[in-house]
């Protein structure tokens, strides 16, 4: 049997420059994949095409509700922030700070390596 992994929330940017930020997102998941987790970032699996609409706010609050959900079974919530942090980041952070004192997980605060990350001409991990 494989080794159990740690469930992780992955946080990032979404809105603003999305195709920029779903690519980092991207990223994220690959950096937590590297790390030996298990990680989930609802705002990349639920503003697909065809689920969910972020422009539209009943959908958009809808999606981040169900992101939410997912704090009761993770083992860790993790911010990446290197592009530094969103409106729904805060939100998240502030939830998961309230949450954490009924049921513990790790809370992370976490940059890539400059050398991990690389979108377009941009470099991320020196920001």
């Amino acid at each position: 049997m494989e080794e159990k992994k740690s469930r992780v929330i992955i946080e990032s940017p979404y809105g603003g420059d999305v195709q920029k930020n779903i690519e980092y997102a991207r990223a994220c998941l690959k950096d937590s994949i590297q790390r030996g987790e298990a990680p989930i970032a609802s705002h990349l699996l639920y503003t697909q095409e065809g689920v969910l609409d972020d422009d539209v706010p009943q959908e958009r609050e809808l999606g981040v509700g169900l992101g939410f959900q997912w704090l009761d079974v993770c083992d860790m919530h993790v911010f990446y922030l290197d592009l530094g942090w969103s409106k729904g980041m805060i939100k998240a952070y502030e939830l998961s700070l309230s949450r954490g004192k009924r049921r513990p997980y790790k809370l992370v605060l976490r940059r890539m390596n400059p050398e991990k990350l690389e979108i377009g001409q941009v470099s991320y991990g020196n920001i």
